[in-house]
């Protein structure tokens, strides 16, 4: 299978000691992309770095996390602003609302999303967006932009119908998970990803976070990576009632279309020559 990992947080101190090994097993396991995912400037920054050492494997977004929202000042815009115009940032974000932990006060969730969602308008960058009981403010802030939204996915989705349907209706892509495997808090996800249509599906691991908890042997320290994406293909595959290579090859493909892979290599290898 032919994989795009969507969303990994390699840049995570759980893979400092041995993240040549973790991309030779993903390249191994049949993964084409990994985006590494920005929650700060400084992560940020930390992720275009290690994106440009690996180019046309490693992707990079940028973006400020709603838990580093009190972070949020008039130099952070600037700062995004320019790590997006790397060749190899393909997306603003992560960015959003989290109302689950509340890490940052509401409000200043609240406008550090609608600075980033400005941003991405007016350079025209795909969103990765982290969505967390924060419906239905969350689905609100989306449609006050959607005429100017350029391409954009849920990341890491783990919510109900309405917010699916919701998002589904603002025309945007939904990124899975693990959460899928997990036997407590993703059966309503089984039932509930055949409602994504499949142009609009994507797949991610969101790691060192949200290992399958049906991965045997189960990894240790329970670290996910990348490599464990195609187990997360077959459970959504199992779900849908299709092949888990076409799977793979459709939430590529969208992976691919979302986040412009295509042109972000062929810009890349401009630079390099």
């Amino acid at each position: 299978m032919r994989l795009v990992d969507i969303g990994a947080n390699l840049t995570h101190a759980a893979f400092a000691r041995d993240l040549e090994a973790v991309l030779a097993r993903a390249r191994a396991a049949g993964l084409a992309a990994i985006l590494v995912t920005g929650t700060s400037v400084a992560e940020s920054r930390r992720a275009v770095a290690l994106a440009a050492a690996h180019p046309s494997f490693l992707w990079a977004t940028a973006g400020v996390h709603p838990h580093h929202a009190g972070e949020f000042d008039a130099d952070t815009v600037a700062a995004l602003s320019v790590l997006a115009s790397e060749p190899c940032v393909v997306a603003l974000g992560e960015c959003g609302l989290d109302y689950y932990r509340d890490y940052a006060p509401r409000q200043a969730q609240q406008r550090a999303f609608e600075a980033q969602l400005e941003l991405a308008c007016r350079l025209r960058k795909p969103l990765f967006l982290h969505a967390r009981d924060a419906h239905p403010r969350m689905a609100e802030t989306l449609a006050a932009f959607r005429d100017r939204l350029p391409p954009a996915v849920v990341h890491c989705f783990t919510g109900g119908q309405a917010e699916l349907r919701a998002y589904l209706e603002l025309g945007l892509a939904i990124g899975v998970t693990g959460w899928i495997c997990d036997e407590r808090r993703g059966r309503h996800l089984v039932a509930l990803v055949r409602e994504i249509p499949l142009d609009r599906l994507l797949v991610e691991t969101d790691a060192p976070y949200l290992v399958p908890r049906d991965l045997r042997p189960a990894p240790r320290g329970r670290r996910n990576e990348p490599a464990f994406l195609p187990h997360i293909v077959q459970a959504l595959a199992r779900a849908l009632g299709r092949p888990p290579e076409e799977v793979a090859a459709h939430t590529a493909r969208n992976a691919e279309r979302l986040f412009g892979l295509g042109a972000a290599r062929a810009a890349q290898a401009l630079a390099a020559a």
